[in-house]
């Protein structure tokens, strides 16, 4: 384990949890000592809705040491049984409590004998994987414990529905406008005619799994999270999977005529009159409802021509704005970066001829050094990026998790489909020096205004002190002393000593 004061991806057990509690009526308990249960504060103080279902932490202290978690492991899992009646409950320790190594796969084995509901374990290697890679591990599992559930029961239905179908795997709290995505996914489909069988696991149930064979093909807007999962199904049941992010114009279309390919091949003859016109579709809405298409050929996004940015985040955000960035807007992108080390291959393949530099690293002060030294115009990263940023007087566009509150905003601001391009294009464009703001700023003396003297941003009348008063001045302490200094000067033009 590497210690840090920033991580991009935090440790797995938030995976997991992210996963547990974005399906309803689903319980997750963390086996963990204190100062690892932070997840439902974080998650109360980022996601803007009104309920949800908190994480129990089953804590790990002196007495369970000395006598074994057994006793407490499987207590809790019966009382949050009875008080919540979930459907599933999810255990899973932290890379803290894994030092132990307890056999809590046992624990839940016991438990779900004498429970009324659902007991699994996260089945999970917490010393090798992070967040985003446990959380796609942990779908992948509950997906795969309901389906083979539903096969021994019988119960598993695998006719295809006769309409177009999907389903939209990945989407979950806490992830990147997430939720915004999801309302703008909705919307493609709708105008594509495809019906949308199920949504996991933001919002699904766990009995929904069962029914994920009878759509026509999964769509998987985030590399991040749910790929497994469609992997597993296209293996057991030879669905079809989407995995290009529909993110930017050009990638936009590739993904609808992807689409289209999976529902032409299995679309049955009944259907062939209503099959949707894909191509004028596309056209029509690159034309009339994007406006980053006319945005990049307008004047105001030539004034970017020569300017320099850096792009880092997970895959999938980080490789779609590098690919807007250079082939729709004309940037210039000097270095592309991911925190997602275990899809790197996939990553270079895909910016490889987007940018001047990849890399490729976890580590929050060598994407910092990289900035220092390629001095970009704009920046597009993470919340930490932002950070960077502020220190080298860098402006920062946030396009990627981890991203602070501000970024989980109320208003729709999807970064997927032809509505995401505008609001793609927006924050890119007021993250460079707008127009002539530049020039402008030569003329009127610069932005420096870190030491204000008067009310008015106008220099013309600031006042010089002599060696010997700016040597008192000097002696009173740091956080009063610019009022002293202003409050001085107020008196001084007051009383005409402008000398």
């Amino acid at each position: 384990m590497k210690l840090a004061h920033w991580m991009y991806a935090g440790p797995a057990h938030i995976g997991t949890l992210r996963v547990a509690s974005s399906f309803k009526n689903v319980h997750a308990i963390m086996h963990a000592p204190l100062g690892d249960d932070y997840f439902n504060v974080m998650r109360s103080m980022l996601e803007r809705e009104r309920n949800f279902t908190p994480a129990t932490a089953s804590i790990v202290d002196r007495h369970v040491l000395a006598r074994g978690s057994k006793k407490r492991v499987v207590d809790n899992i019966l009382r949050k049984d009875k008080e919540e009646g979930p459907n599933l409950i999810i255990l899973t320790p932290t890379c803290t409590s894994s030092i132990l190594q307890e056999d809590l796969k046992n624990f839940v084995d016991r438990a779900s004998i004498i429970s009324d509901c659902n007991v699994i374990f996260a089945d999970v290697d917490h010393y090798q994987v992070n967040e985003i890679q446990a959380a796609d591990r942990t779908l992948e599992q509950v997906v795969r414990y309901y389906l083979e559930k539903s096969h021994r029961q019988e119960t598993l239905d695998q006719f295809v529905t006769d309409a177009p179908s999907v389903n939209i795997i990945g989407i979950l709290t806490l992830g990147f406008h997430n939720r915004h995505d999801c309302r703008e996914l909705r919307r493609l489909l709708k105008d594509l005619d495809i019906r949308i069988n199920q949504i996991i696991p933001e919002g699904g149930s766990v009995e929904d799994p069962k029914n994920l064979p009878k759509a026509r093909f999964n769509l998987i807007p985030y590399r991040e999270v749910g790929l497994m999962t469609a992997m597993y199904l296209n293996k057991e049941f030879g669905m079809p999977y989407v995995s290009t992010t529909p993110m930017g114009a050009v990638d936009m279309a590739a993904c609808i005529r992807q689409i289209k390919k999976y529902l032409d091949t299995l679309a049955a003859p009944i259907l062939s009159s209503k099959r949707v016109d894909y191509e004028s579709y596309i056209d029509g809405q690159t034309r009339f409802v994007s406006q980053a298409a006319w945005f990049s050929r307008s004047i105001d996004c030539q004034n970017f021509t020569g300017k320099e940015t850096v792009v880092f985040g997970d895959a999938t955000h980080a490789a779609s704005i590098t690919k807007i960035l250079a082939r729709e807007m004309g940037i210039r992108v000097s270095c592309t970066g991911t925190y997602c080390k275990h899809d790197a291959e996939w990553f270079k393949e895909q910016i490889k001829d987007f940018c001047d530099e990849i890399i490729i690293t976890d580590d929050h002060a060598e994407v910092g050094d990289i900035i220092a030294r390629v001095e970009p115009s704009a920046i597009f990263g993470t919340q930490m990026e932002r950070h960077i940023g502020k220190r080298l007087e860098i402006p920062c566009g946030v396009i990627s998790a981890p991203a602070h509150i501000q970024n989980f905003s109320l208003g729709y601001r999807p970064f997927l489909g032809y509505e995401g391009t505008n609001q793609i294009a927006d924050p890119v464009y007021n993250s460079f020096a707008l127009g002539m703001e530049d020039h402008l700023l030569e003329i009127f003396c610069g932005h420096d205004t870190k030491e204000i003297m008067t009310k008015s941003l106008s220099t013309d009348m600031s006042l010089i002190w002599n060696p010997e008063s700016r040597l008192e001045l000097n002696k009173i302490p740091r956080f009063v002393r610019d009022e002293v200094e202003r409050n001085t000067e107020k008196f001084a033009r007051r009383k005409g000593i402008l000398n």
